[in-house]
């Protein structure tokens, strides 16, 4: 007797934690390049074992290598994104190796997310094995180096792929308490303030000077007061230099600003308001440099449909009742939706503690979310 989609998935999990166990045990930092290789090396190994698929390998000369990891010859095309890169150094691996304790799987890097590529691999193995792998469909899934960084030497390779996809489907964690999708995210992006002043003596003739830092805090005031919680705008300066000693007028300071926004509406008009600061103290200078680094997955008809059609195999099929959710956080399903590619994002493992020591997987949700991803791909 053949087994279900599920309960192929299931009878694998054993396999499945084995090969987590091997992945996680592996440092991947985003700006290793020789580590990146080796994780890319031991992907490209195990992902034609598993789905008897085909995998390109993408190279860079600084970043790791990124792959593209096919399965089926159907004209319709499914996207899988995830990337194996990590937050951690190297090193942290061998600090803290995998562990299983109390039914969770912890180590780095296990949640965000090795354990979402591999529930990737074994939903396609499931729908090969079982004889279910749609003969109108090719599954590309795609494997990223520098995610974690903001995809910087990735992001043209991910929006080339969306646009050819019917569907985009992001490995990310759900949302927890609930374990929900993502179905928007806030764009993001990153700026730099640099105040130029006039140094003096502070005792001695300070009224000479212009103080770089006195107009970086007016600047800074200017910045905060951007923020508009109704339209789910924020901006942070998160980090401050300047000046050279207490009794010196600072001639020289700079600050970090992050923004989130949730529309591309928004995002152009802050950039803009950002870019056109002016100084406050006669004889201070400003620039700006940077700008928006990831578009807003804003939630559209079709993203919606996608949802729907999720929550529905959810319910009749897994006894689950699947929420979706917005977020302030960014991934690559920015990137796809933005492009115009219907995206689901946090389809990988749950969990919780992400870019934490804490980090960790639940081993009994795993069978669950990998046969959603599977069903997911068949039925879109």
């Amino acid at each position: 007797m053949s087994l279900t989609l599920t309960e192929h998935i299931e009878s694998g999990l054993p396999e499945l934690l084995r090969l987590l166990e091997i992945s996680v045990n592996m440092d991947s930092p985003s700006k290793s390049k020789e580590a990146g290789d080796a994780m890319a090396d031991w992907y490209a190994a195990l992902f034609p074992r598993l789905t008897g698929g085909r995998v390109t390998r993408i190279p860079h000369p600084a970043a790791g290598d990124r792959l593209l990891c096919e399965v089926g010859e159907g004209a319709r095309q499914i996207l899988l994104v995830g990337h194996y890169d990590t937050v951690w150094p190297p090193g942290e691996a061998g600090r803290r190796p995998f562990r299983i304790e109390n039914g969770n799987a912890y180590g780095p890097g296990v949640y965000d997310m090795k354990a979402g590529l591999l529930q990737a691999m074994f939903a396609l193995k499931a729908l090969r094995d079982t004889g279910r792998f749609p003969a109108d469909k090719k599954v590309l899934l795609l494997i990223n180096s520098d995610e974690e960084i903001g995809s910087p030497t990735s992001r043209g390779l991910i929006e080339e792929a969306a646009r050819q996809s019917a569907a985009a489907f992001v490995l990310e964690p759900p949302m927890e308490p609930s374990g929900a999708l993502k179905t928007s995210r806030k764009g993001s992006g990153r700026f730099k303030l640099t105040v130029k002043g006039i140094s003096a003596h502070a005792g001695v003739n300070p009224q000479n000077g212009v103080s770089a830092i006195q107009e970086l805090a007016c600047q800074i005031q200017r910045l905060h007061a951007m923020t508009d919680y109704e339209r789910g705008t924020t901006v942070n300066v998160g980090v401050i230099r300047g000046g050279i000693g207490s009794n010196v007028v600072a001639d020289h300071a700079e600050a970090d600003i992050d923004v989130r926004v949730a529309t591309m509406e928004e995002a152009m008009r802050i950039e803009a308001a950002i870019a056109g600061l002016t100084p406050l103290l006669p004889g201070a200078e400003i620039s700006v440099s940077g700008g928006m680094t990831r578009p807003p997955m804003e939630r559209s008809e079709a993203i919606a449909s996608l949802y729907e059609l999720a929550r529905g195999i959810a319910a009749a099929e897994l006894a689950l009742t699947l929420e979706e959710t917005a977020t302030g956080g960014v991934s690559d399903g920015n990137f796809t939706a933005a492009v115009g590619t219907p995206t689901l994002d946090g389809l990988g493992a749950r969990g919780d503690h992400a870019h934490s020591p804490l980090e960790y997987v639940r081993i009994a949700e795993i069978p669950a979310r990998t046969v959603l991803l599977a069903r997911l791909i068949e039925s879109c």
